[in-house]
């Protein structure tokens, strides 16, 4: 039915901005969205590690509870993508199968991440989308007659979703430009893991 970015994200540093790849300026934060339709409510890579400020920004954006939340899903194994997810205890935890086999033997996490491949609650589809880690999953829907990808960090921003360029710590340089182009070639919009949403086809 619809979808709310809750938190912007952003790079601890940014090459687009002049920063170099070797240091550190600012905290990481990565782009938090809330996916709605019948019967469920989608919280994908919860960014905030503070309970309080998770809540206030998902009630800020959208108007809905931690309680509320359906399920949370977790798009690949970095630690700022899931730092807000033991405040959704009443949700269930989500991840593409490989990546809830990384974090559930890393033993990070308070309980068990439960592997979901190709579809959620019969509306979202679960995509691979490797390069910056090899186990990176997206999330696919229509919504209002466009194709939206939440991207997590595959698409990590605008500028390096446009240059076809994976981030400083891809696993797989190559094989971020072919997903970035496989992304482009099926989306109206992008979700990206570090910056707000924009037009797939944008060259701005």
């Amino acid at each position: 039915k619809q979808w709310d970015v809750i938190t912007i994200g952003n790079l601890s540093r940014n090459r687009y901005w002049g920063e170099s790849d070797d240091k550190g300026v600012r905290s990481t934060l990565c782009t938090t969205t809330l996916i709605t339709g019948d019967g469920f409510r989608i919280l994908v890579d919860p960014s905030l590690a503070d309970a309080a400020q998770m809540k206030h920004e998902l009630d800020r954006r959208t108007g809905v509870k931690p309680r509320d939340v359906t399920a949370v899903f977790i798009t690949h194994e970095h630690p700022d993508h899931y730092e807000g997810i033991a405040h959704f205890p009443d949700a269930r935890w989500l991840a593409a199968p490989a990546v809830a086999e990384i974090l559930n033997k890393s033993g990070k996490l308070p309980r068990v991440l439960e592997g979901c491949a190709d579809q959620l609650f019969d509306a979202v589809e679960v995509i691979p989308t490797p390069g910056h880690t090899h186990a990176h999953h997206s999330l696919v829907f229509d919504c209002a007659g466009l194709r939206i990808v939440v991207a997590g960090d595959s698409a990590i921003t605008q500028d390096f979703f446009r240059d076809r360029s994976g981030y400083r710590n891809a696993v797989d340089f190559e094989l971020s430009t072919r997903t970035i182009d496989k992304l482009a070639a099926m989306a109206d919009i992008i979700i990206p893991g570090h910056d707000n949403f924009f037009l797939a086809d944008y060259v701005g």
